[in-house]
């Protein structure tokens, strides 16, 4: 069988890849905190004809020959880049500048994400659309992240300093670029609540997308390095904003282009390679 249909065929599929990654990043175009990804293709092994040859006293040096069999898909690339703000003006709209994401717990489980169109639940806890309850610190007396991670919560006055005495009720709250929930009590006082948990990675294109704008750690994004916001390579939190979608439109319908020109060219190899087989069939008539 000839080398250049199965050649035909593996660009089919790795142009057939390229297409999903684009419809689904222009799928995403309006969708908070969303990644776009990109395709990277790679051939594969070249079958050896004839081997190169050192040059001796009566001749030269002689290359290679190799024909190549296809190409495949090398990886799909996220792209992490920060993408544009979008004033909301809803105090529990969080938008990250700079490196780090969100830290939310579903179930049992510890995701990552950079959509930050968070609302307090009906028992006062801090979530996302979808349920996942965001993860923060208590805060000791100076003000420091303590012990393990939280439910960031407006109504558990447990770990709030100092304390909040009996009948005290929360009057407003305000999230500060560092993540803080300070709220004012009907006391008069101003009291710290907690601290929004925010996680790097040294390399977050190895992240495993679960859906829902989400991540979670995989054997190559490396262990999530959880801090607060603003120290090290955390970015700040700015609040009443949105970070959007980082898709870029008209480079995304240019690869649209490409891929589908990758895949009638494709094509045209495979009806090319049939009519070659049909013409051999037929020498004998």
């Amino acid at each position: 069988m000839l080398r250049s249909l199965f050649a035909g065929i593996s660009g089919l599929r790795a142009n057939q890849t390229a297409l999903d990654v684009t419809g689904n990043n222009i799928a995403n175009a309006n969708t908070i905190g969303f990644k776009s990804s990109s395709t990277v293709f790679s051939d594969t092994l070249s079958q050896m004809l004839t081997g190169a040859s050192a040059g001796n006293a009566t001749r030269g040096g002689t290359n290679p020959i190799q024909v190549g069999l296809g190409v495949q898909v090398a990886g799909v690339l996220g792209n992490f880049s920060q993408g544009s703000t979008q004033t909301t003006g809803r105090s529990t709209d969080l938008m990250l500048e700079g490196d780090g994401m969100f830290t939310v717990k579903l179930g049992n489980e510890q995701l990552y994400t950079r959509a930050g169109a968070f609302t307090f639940d009906e028992s006062g806890t801090l979530v996302t659309p979808t349920g996942a309850r965001v993860q923060g610190y208590a805060l000791d007396a100076s003000g420091n992240p303590t012990g393990g991670l939280i439910d960031v919560s407006k109504t558990d006055f447990t770990n709030v300093l100092p304390a909040v005495p009996a009948g005290t009720t929360l009057t407003s709250y305000t999230i500060g670029s560092d993540g803080i929930l300070r709220g004012v009590f009907s006391d008069g006082q101003q009291r710290d609540m907690a601290q929004l948990a925010i996680a790097d990675f040294n390399n977050p294109q190895g992240l495993e997308r679960v859906g829902q704008t989400e991540f979670r750690e995989s054997a190559n994004s490396g262990a999530a390095q959880l801090g607060v916001a603003s120290q090290g390579t955390r970015g700040k939190i700015t609040a009443g904003a949105l970070e959007m979608s980082n898709v870029d439109l008209a480079a995304e319908f240019t690869n649209l282009i490409l891929a589908q020109r990758g895949f009638q060219a494709s094509s045209r190899v495979i009806t090319t390679s049939d009519q070659v087989l049909e013409d051999l069939v037929n020498i004998k008539r």
